[in-house]
Protein backbone atom coordinates (compact mmCIF):
# COMPACT_ATOMS: atom_id res chain seq x y z
CA UNK A 1 0.00 0.00 0.00
CA UNK A 2 0.99 3.52 -0.87
CA UNK A 3 1.93 6.42 1.55
CA UNK A 4 0.67 9.00 -0.71
CA UNK A 5 -2.18 10.75 0.10
CA UNK A 6 -5.51 10.45 -1.42
CA UNK A 7 -8.99 10.50 -0.94
CA UNK A 8 -9.26 7.34 1.59
CA UNK A 9 -12.58 7.10 3.57
CA UNK A 10 -12.41 5.60 7.16
CA UNK A 11 -15.03 3.62 8.63
CA UNK A 12 -14.67 2.95 12.79
CA UNK A 13 -17.34 0.80 14.43
CA UNK A 14 -18.10 -0.96 17.47
CA UNK A 15 -20.34 -3.88 18.39
CA UNK A 16 -24.07 -2.77 19.65
CA UNK A 17 -24.61 -4.51 22.77
CA UNK A 18 -21.60 -6.71 22.91
CA UNK A 19 -21.99 -7.27 26.24
CA UNK A 20 -25.22 -9.04 25.44
CA UNK A 21 -23.26 -11.19 23.47
CA UNK A 22 -21.30 -14.49 24.35
CA UNK A 23 -17.57 -14.42 24.18
CA UNK A 24 -18.09 -16.87 21.53
CA UNK A 25 -20.74 -14.58 20.29
CA UNK A 26 -18.50 -11.87 20.10
CA UNK A 27 -15.76 -13.27 18.24
CA UNK A 28 -18.32 -14.36 16.02
CA UNK A 29 -19.11 -11.04 14.83
CA UNK A 30 -15.58 -9.65 14.63
CA UNK A 31 -14.32 -12.59 12.66
CA UNK A 32 -17.04 -11.90 10.29
CA UNK A 33 -16.43 -8.53 9.86
CA UNK A 34 -12.94 -8.83 9.08
CA UNK A 35 -13.94 -11.67 6.34
CA UNK A 36 -16.13 -9.04 4.92
CA UNK A 37 -13.21 -6.50 5.22
CA UNK A 38 -11.30 -8.85 3.25
CA UNK A 39 -14.37 -9.25 0.61
CA UNK A 40 -14.57 -5.38 0.21
CA UNK A 41 -10.64 -5.39 -0.79
CA UNK A 42 -11.55 -6.96 -3.60
CA UNK A 43 -14.02 -4.95 -5.10
CA UNK A 44 -13.09 -3.39 -8.50
CA UNK A 45 -10.04 -0.38 -8.01
CA UNK A 46 -10.39 -0.65 -4.09
CA UNK A 47 -7.79 -0.96 -1.13
CA UNK A 48 -8.53 -1.93 2.22
CA UNK A 49 -6.96 -2.47 5.37
CA UNK A 50 -8.89 -3.47 8.37
CA UNK A 51 -7.88 -3.87 12.25
CA UNK A 52 -9.94 -4.19 15.84
CA UNK A 53 -9.30 -1.85 18.28
CA UNK A 54 -9.98 -2.84 22.15
CA UNK A 55 -12.55 -5.29 22.76
CA UNK A 56 -15.30 -4.93 20.17
CA UNK A 57 -14.19 -1.96 17.95
CA UNK A 58 -12.94 -1.92 14.56
CA UNK A 59 -11.65 0.10 11.73
CA UNK A 60 -11.61 -0.46 8.01
CA UNK A 61 -9.84 1.47 5.03
CA UNK A 62 -10.70 2.48 1.85
CA UNK A 63 -8.65 3.79 -0.82
CA UNK A 64 -11.87 5.08 -2.52
CA UNK A 65 -14.21 7.30 -0.42
CA UNK A 66 -17.16 6.95 -2.52
CA UNK A 67 -17.40 3.35 -1.48
CA UNK A 68 -18.10 4.41 1.88
CA UNK A 69 -21.77 4.02 2.66
CA UNK A 70 -21.74 0.68 0.60
CA UNK A 71 -19.00 -0.65 2.69
CA UNK A 72 -21.03 0.57 5.76
CA UNK A 73 -24.57 -1.74 4.13
CA UNK A 74 -22.71 -4.08 2.95
CA UNK A 75 -20.86 -4.96 6.51
CA UNK A 76 -24.09 -4.32 8.48
CA UNK A 77 -25.97 -6.96 6.46
CA UNK A 78 -23.17 -9.57 6.37
CA UNK A 79 -23.40 -8.65 10.26
CA UNK A 80 -27.23 -9.08 10.75
CA UNK A 81 -26.88 -12.51 8.08
CA UNK A 82 -25.74 -13.95 11.61
CA UNK A 83 -29.00 -13.16 13.56
CA UNK A 84 -30.77 -10.17 14.41
CA UNK A 85 -28.82 -9.56 18.04
CA UNK A 86 -25.51 -8.98 15.61
CA UNK A 87 -24.90 -4.88 14.93
CA UNK A 88 -22.51 -2.58 14.49
CA UNK A 89 -22.46 1.09 15.04
CA UNK A 90 -20.72 2.70 11.93
CA UNK A 91 -19.05 6.18 11.52
CA UNK A 92 -17.64 7.11 8.11
CA UNK A 93 -14.89 10.23 7.72
CA UNK A 94 -13.78 11.14 4.12
CA UNK A 95 -10.64 13.27 3.22
CA UNK A 96 -7.15 13.51 2.11
CA UNK A 97 -4.77 11.33 4.05
CA UNK A 98 -2.38 7.81 3.22
CA UNK A 99 -3.53 4.44 3.80
CA UNK A 100 -1.54 2.40 6.68
CA UNK A 101 1.90 1.27 5.10
CA UNK A 102 1.87 -1.87 6.80
CA UNK A 103 -1.96 -2.34 6.49
CA UNK A 104 -2.91 -2.14 10.37
CA UNK A 105 -5.16 0.95 10.76
CA UNK A 106 -4.29 1.35 14.37
CA UNK A 107 -1.08 2.48 13.69
CA UNK A 108 -2.48 5.52 11.80
CA UNK A 109 -2.78 8.86 12.96
CA UNK A 110 -3.91 10.91 10.16
CA UNK A 111 -6.75 13.25 10.10
CA UNK A 112 -9.26 11.16 8.52
CA UNK A 113 -8.26 8.29 11.16
CA UNK A 114 -8.80 10.64 14.12
CA UNK A 115 -12.10 12.35 12.61
CA UNK A 116 -13.71 9.36 12.02
CA UNK A 117 -12.93 7.90 15.71
CA UNK A 118 -14.01 10.70 17.04
CA UNK A 119 -17.33 10.61 15.04
CA UNK A 120 -18.16 7.47 16.79
CA UNK A 121 -17.69 8.35 19.95
CA UNK A 122 -20.18 11.74 19.28
CA UNK A 123 -23.07 9.43 18.22
CA UNK A 124 -26.18 9.85 19.68
CA UNK A 125 -28.16 6.28 20.99
CA UNK A 126 -30.71 6.08 18.56
CA UNK A 127 -27.72 6.52 15.54
CA UNK A 128 -26.17 3.42 14.35
CA UNK A 129 -24.47 4.89 10.87
CA UNK A 130 -23.19 8.28 10.63
CA UNK A 131 -20.98 9.96 7.93
CA UNK A 132 -19.47 12.92 8.81
CA UNK A 133 -19.39 14.99 5.72
CA UNK A 134 -21.91 17.08 5.19
CA UNK A 135 -23.24 16.38 2.01
CA UNK A 136 -23.12 12.48 2.94
CA UNK A 137 -25.03 12.96 6.43
CA UNK A 138 -28.28 13.12 5.16
CA UNK A 139 -28.41 10.15 3.21
CA UNK A 140 -26.74 8.02 5.41
CA UNK A 141 -28.86 8.84 8.04
CA UNK A 142 -32.12 7.16 5.75
CA UNK A 143 -30.01 4.30 4.93
CA UNK A 144 -29.35 3.54 8.68
CA UNK A 145 -33.42 3.83 9.27
CA UNK A 146 -34.08 1.38 6.42
CA UNK A 147 -31.23 -1.05 7.14
CA UNK A 148 -31.78 -0.95 11.14
CA UNK A 149 -34.78 -3.45 11.28
CA UNK A 150 -33.53 -5.81 8.31
CA UNK A 151 -33.68 -9.20 8.97
CA UNK A 152 -31.80 -12.88 9.07
CA UNK A 153 -33.31 -13.45 5.59
CA UNK A 154 -33.16 -9.80 4.07
CA UNK A 155 -29.48 -9.49 5.05
CA UNK A 156 -28.10 -13.13 3.54
CA UNK A 157 -29.53 -11.47 0.32
CA UNK A 158 -28.36 -7.64 0.80
CA UNK A 159 -24.82 -9.22 1.75
CA UNK A 160 -24.80 -11.12 -1.94
CA UNK A 161 -26.09 -8.08 -3.58
CA UNK A 162 -24.87 -5.32 -2.53
CA UNK A 163 -21.36 -5.42 -3.55
CA UNK A 164 -20.38 -3.78 -7.14
CA UNK A 165 -20.57 -6.69 -9.82
CA UNK A 166 -22.88 -8.94 -7.62
CA UNK A 167 -23.44 -12.24 -9.14
CA UNK A 168 -27.09 -12.69 -11.16
CA UNK A 169 -30.15 -13.51 -8.77
CA UNK A 170 -30.31 -17.28 -9.84
CA UNK A 171 -26.62 -17.62 -8.25
CA UNK A 172 -27.45 -15.71 -5.23
CA UNK A 173 -30.11 -18.10 -4.88
CA UNK A 174 -28.27 -20.99 -5.63
CA UNK A 175 -25.93 -20.14 -3.05
CA UNK A 176 -28.52 -19.19 -0.57
CA UNK A 177 -30.40 -22.67 -1.43
CA UNK A 178 -34.17 -20.44 -1.87
CA UNK A 179 -35.79 -19.49 -4.63
CA UNK A 180 -34.70 -16.38 -6.92
CA UNK A 181 -38.56 -15.48 -6.19
CA UNK A 182 -37.65 -15.44 -2.50
CA UNK A 183 -34.25 -12.97 -3.17
CA UNK A 184 -35.93 -10.68 -5.15
CA UNK A 185 -39.19 -10.36 -2.09
CA UNK A 186 -35.74 -10.31 0.38
CA UNK A 187 -34.32 -7.51 -1.44
CA UNK A 188 -37.47 -5.29 -2.58
CA UNK A 189 -38.69 -5.77 1.59
CA UNK A 190 -35.25 -4.41 2.56
CA UNK A 191 -35.17 -1.26 0.22
CA UNK A 192 -32.55 -2.11 -1.72
CA UNK A 193 -33.96 -0.85 -5.24
CA UNK A 194 -33.54 3.01 -3.45
CA UNK A 195 -30.58 2.31 -1.34
CA UNK A 196 -29.38 0.76 -4.43
CA UNK A 197 -29.87 3.80 -6.60
CA UNK A 198 -29.12 5.96 -4.24
CA UNK A 199 -25.56 4.52 -4.16
CA UNK A 200 -24.78 5.23 -7.43
CA UNK A 201 -25.61 8.62 -7.12
CA UNK A 202 -22.96 8.79 -4.58
CA UNK A 203 -20.20 7.03 -6.07
CA UNK A 204 -20.71 8.73 -9.33
CA UNK A 205 -20.89 12.40 -8.10
CA UNK A 206 -17.50 13.79 -8.43
CA UNK A 207 -18.06 16.75 -6.72
CA UNK A 208 -18.70 14.76 -3.44
CA UNK A 209 -15.44 13.80 -3.54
Amino acid sequence: MTQDSQNIAVLTGDLIRSSDLTPDQQQQALDNLRVTAIQIGSWPGVEAAFGLRGGDGWQLVLSCAEFGLRAALTLRASLRSLGKAHDSRIAIANGADALPPDGNPNAAIGPVYVASGRLLETMKDEESLRWGAASLGAATLLADHISRDWTEAQARALAQQLPPGAPKRADIAKALGVSRQSVNRSLWSAGYPALSEALEMIETDTSLF
